[in-house]
């Protein structure tokens, strides 16, 4: 046997085992389960399964109903890079008491060649008995969990039929009495109510009624500042004609967002609490929301026509808001640019930052792109460091620009001297290798896994904002950190992906055109000294021109209507002193 088959096969059969220990309630965790699992896996893993190496990943007052779960998510990053053979649990339901989720799992365990292990149950999927009964133990695990939940399901339907509040947050405009268990009114709220409906039956938007009661330094009952979508939840609930509605809304399939069940399915419980409208006030309301809605001024979704350049990426220098978007007038020729307004401003007037457009912005991101990509090309070490500077705030563009902050200047005049500045932009495409295969597939995972969390996140929402039996807030928060955290660290790892593998021989006639639209920018922004921007708006589809836009930068920072900063995507970040 050669030296190299000696080494892979050495790797073949070595063993690393990652010990997987999970309680869900702190009274566990007090009667010392953790450390029982602990040592007893431990000791699993060095006389039965055979290995000195292994590694305990540890979840401490996690539910198993999902996989939101620190310590699981970093197993099983850790998992896909090949550096465990074995998974070693206490018993299934440690893992997971979710079927769908451990299917999910396993399937990839599989593919990645680990095998599974539950001690106490003694499953070793390394055999076809092991994982035949393994399955059947999930069926039945499955199924007791569905009739739990069907059980508890009816009895609040039960609860709620009698009038009885199933919790959740406390309705503005009330207060609610735990040991009566009832709702009175609370009156300084209320006030605030009745102004509401006032307001929009004189004409005011949802919006106008934000700023409004931002501006006079009315809060929510948590507390925070209003949004459109608190005050139309206020004007669209029945609850303050003083009725209870319970089972409205289903879950989504696939993390969806929830939707309205037929009418017949609701149960509505009339003068369950003291009323603070009449039903001539909400009546009233509900003709103007039907009549705007005719008119095509529904607040509802819809599918935008004008592609924002710059929408997701401007930052407000002030606040450290988002900029949001709108179109503007159409200029000679037809282009419409867009204008962006700090969100904070446009709808809590916490912020007076000036608004920016694509106008001015356009032509200074651009050129400043188009001086950088010249630079690179006639720069060497010998070139001072002024000079360089000078290189980059070239064209009247820059007029009022007095220099770069030197940090960045001298990380991005490094990348440049070394020839590294244009190694992800505008690459040709090459053959796959390997290790591309490899990296491709763990990529695929990685979107797939991530996509699960966006819709859990959207359907989590949904409950929040939506349900009449809606999470706390604290749990809505914990949950969202949760998946936020996992849907970071996926995009760093596909960050990382991406800087190593290779993009197919063969594309398809979408990527071809976008790359040949992208060499059409790069030679557009060489060519000449300066860059027209309303030629290249006119002569170049906008959603690629954002593509573009998006694949060199990661945010622009905007003060006073000027641009204070431009973060790039290889992690330059560029100062500007005005």
């Amino acid at each position: 046997m050669s030296k190299k088959d000696h080494d892979v096969q050495s790797v073949l059969n070595s063993k690393k085992c990652a010990i997987y220990i999970r309680v869900s309630t702190h009274y566990q965790i007090d009667k010392d389960s953790l450390p029982l699992q602990r040592e007893d896996l431990i000791n699993y893993a060095k006389y039965v399964i055979d290995t000195d190496k292994y590694e305990v990943f540890e979840d401490a007052g996690y539910s198993g109903k999902n996989i939101y779960r620190p310590a699981y998510q970093q197993m099983m990053s850790r998992m896909r890079t090949g550096e465990f053979s074995h998974l070693l649990v206490w018993k299934i339901d440690r893992i997971s008491r979710n079927l769908l989720d451990f299917a999910s799992m396993y399937a990839e365990l599989k593919k990645l060649g680990v095998t599974f292990v539950s001690k106490n149950e003694q499953f070793d999927t390394s055999s076809a008995m092991g994982e035949a009964m393994l399955k059947i133990i999930l069926v039945f695990a499955e199924l007791e969990r569905n009739m739990t939940s069907e059980r508890v399901t009816a009895v609040m339907l039960s609860r709620a039929s009698g009038g009885q509040w199933n919790g959740g947050r406390v309705p503005y405009g009330y207060d609610y009495d735990k040991e009566s268990k009832t709702f009175s009114i609370n009156e300084s709220e209320a006030s605030n109510i009745l102004k509401m409906y006032d307001a929009y039956l004189n004409g005011s938007s949802f919006l106008d009624i934000t700023k409004e009661f931002n501006a006079n330094g009315i809060k929510t009952k948590s507390g925070s500042n209003w949004t459109p979508t608190t005050v139309c939840k206020i004007l669209t609930s029945r609850f303050y004609l003083g009725e209870y509605q319970y089972n409205l809304h289903k879950d989504g399939m696939g993390g969806a967002p929830a939707y309205l069940k037929p009418e017949k399915e609701w149960i509505t419980i009339t003068d369950h609490h003291p009323a603070i409208i009449n039903e001539e006030q909400w009546e009233r309301c509900a003709a103007i929301r039907s009549s705007k809605h005719r008119n095509g001024l529904t607040q509802e979704t819809y599918q935008r026509k004008n592609t924002h350049i710059f929408a997701g990426i401007i930052k407000c220098g002030k606040c450290g808001g988002n900029y949001q978007a709108t179109i503007d007038k159409p200029r000679a020729g037809g282009y419409r640019p867009s204008i962006y307004l700090c969100a904070n401003r446009r709808r809590l007037l916490e912020c007076d930052n000036k608004c920016v457009s694509d106008i001015t912005i356009g032509p200074f991101v651009l050129n400043y792109i188009a001086n950088m990509l010249k630079a690179s090309n006639n720069i060497g070490r010998s070139t001072p460091l002024d000079v360089f500077q000078k290189k980059l705030l070239r064209g009247s563009v820059f007029e009022g620009v007095k220099a770069i902050d030197e940090a960045g200047l001298v990380d991005m005049y490094d990348m440049m001297v070394y020839r590294r500045f244009s190694e992800n932009l505008f690459k040709p495409p090459k053959r796959e290798s390997d290790d591309d295969k490899i990296a491709a597939t763990e990529k695929e995972l990685l979107i797939t896994e991530k996509r699960k969390y966006e819709r859990a996140i959207n359907r989590l929402k949904s409950i929040y904002l939506y349900g009449e039996d809606a999470i706390s807030e604290t749990e809505y928060i914990t949950e969202s950190k949760n998946m936020l955290d996992n849907i970071d660290r996926i995009d760093k790892r596909l960050l990382e992906i991406d800087k190593t593998i290779g993009e197919t021989f063969s594309i398809s006639d979408e990527e071809f055109l976008e790359k040949a639209s992208y060499f059409i920018i790069s030679q557009e922004l060489t060519k000449k000294r300066h860059v027209n921007f309303d030629r290249i708006v006119k002569h170049i589809d906008t959603n690629i021109l954002k593509k573009f836009i998006n694949s060199v930068i990661q945010k622009i920072v905007v003060f006073d209507g000027k641009i204070t900063e431009i973060h790039f995507k290889n992690g330059i970040t560029h100062k500007f002193l005005y």
